[in-house]
């Protein structure tokens, strides 16, 4: 077990968070910052929580480099929310845009823009059972899509783009929801960002949005209120009441992030982390990446036994060494580590130390 009797969290999302910080969150639970209000129960429209949201987008500005004339905003509804609003937003009616599609989340991305226009997979890996990303000479942009999607980081099959995507010039619209804050992301070379909190920013219910200019300005009259970007851009992201408490432990989150080093600091303990758990799974045959190693992810790891039917028994024995959320998603079986900001070294240690172990009783 970890620190203060906490389980190894490896789970996909909601996913772990720094303790310090759950720890920090616990104490304002009955009392907001002296305001004596909890931190549940205080007004999204008082002084208290404008000064929690502010910070937040102000920490968020500061560690992605945010240029100021972009928006930030806090919204609901996850990144499955966001597959079909960045296209009703973006596409011209009966429009074009072209996707990478590197995984379930794309494809899913891919099916809600043909919603709204014409939706095309510029490069698709299910062939290949998304074991990669794409190069940028495998793919060709169409000359009139408007805008190129792609997802930064793929959960399910653990790949990931160490590369920005060559748009072919259009704007680029990036699903960040595994790897913000927690990865190289050059803010300004995109048109639109998007990502769910649960993974490396706090709990379940926040989607961050990060707007270009070209982005909102891509208007069009008769959308779904709720649905359009500029109903939340006019209103601070708070037309409606908002996930006051999701925001706040965010807050805490990029705070703890700032402390440790900033943005190049995260990016440096993922990369250590991973290298940690690569280096057990390329040590012996027993093991059996999935990603090719040009695109592995260093937020999410997947594998399988060489053996499968040594899979069961891997896992129950990681639980019963205080190791947990390791199955592999329902779609595709395996092992799965995730690694977010928020998954300390010392449990990936412990995890590594557990798999070479496991391996010299069962290889």
């Amino acid at each position: 077990m970890g620190a203060a009797g906490r389980i190894h969290n490896f789970g996909a999302g909601p996913a772990v968070l720094p303790l310090e910080v759950v720890t920090e969150v616990a104490e304002s639970l009955p009392n907001l910052n002296g305001s004596g209000f909890g931190v549940m129960e205080v007004s999204h429209r008082s002084p208290a929580f404008q000064e929690v949201i502010d910070s937040a987008m102000d920490r968020m500005r500061r560690i992605l480099s945010i240029p100021d004339e972009y928006e930030v905003l806090f919204l609901q509804g996850g990144a499955s929310t966001q597959f079909y609003m960045t296209a009703l937003n973006l596409m011209s009616q009966g429009g074009m845009a072209d996707f990478l599609v590197t995984g379930i989340w794309a494809k899913k991305a891919l099916a809600e823009s043909n919603k709204i226009g014409d939706g095309n997979a510029a490069w698709d890996g299910s062939e290949n059972g998304f074991k990669s990303v794409p190069n940028d000479d495998e793919y060709s942009i169409r000359e009139d899509a408007e805008y190129l999607h792609y997802t930064s980081n793929n959960t399910l099959l653990g790949t990931q783009f160490h590369h920005i995507p060559d748009s072919g010039g259009k704007p680029r619209v990036v699903d960040a929801s595994s790897d913000i804050c927690g990865a190289p992301l050059d803010v300004s070379e995109h048109a639109l960002i998007y990502a769910g909190a649960q993974k490396n920013l706090g709990p379940s219910g926040v989607t961050v949005v990060i707007l270009s200019p070209w982005a909102a300005s891509r208007r069009k009259g008769g959308l779904p209120t709720m649905m359009d970007y500029h109903t939340h851009i006019s209103k601070g992201s708070m037309f409606n009441t908002p996930n006051t408490y999701g925001i706040f432990v965010l807050d805490k989150v990029l705070s703890w992030v700032e402390r440790n080093g900033g943005l190049e600091g995260a990016i440096q303990r993922n990369v250590a982390k991973s290298k940690l758990l690569y280096g057990v799974l390329d040590g012996s045959e027993f093991w059996r990446p999935h990603a090719e190693e040009g695109s592995r992810s260093m937020m999410n790891i997947t594998w399988r036994l060489t053996d499968e039917s040594l899979e069961p028994t891997f896992l129950a024995e990681a639980a019963e060494n205080g190791m947990g959320g390791l199955k592999g998603h329902r779609s595709v079986g395996g092992i799965r580590a995730s690694l977010y900001n928020g998954c300390p070294v010392e449990s990936v240690e412990a995890l590594a130390s557990f798999m070479e172990g496991f391996e010299s009783r069962h290889g």
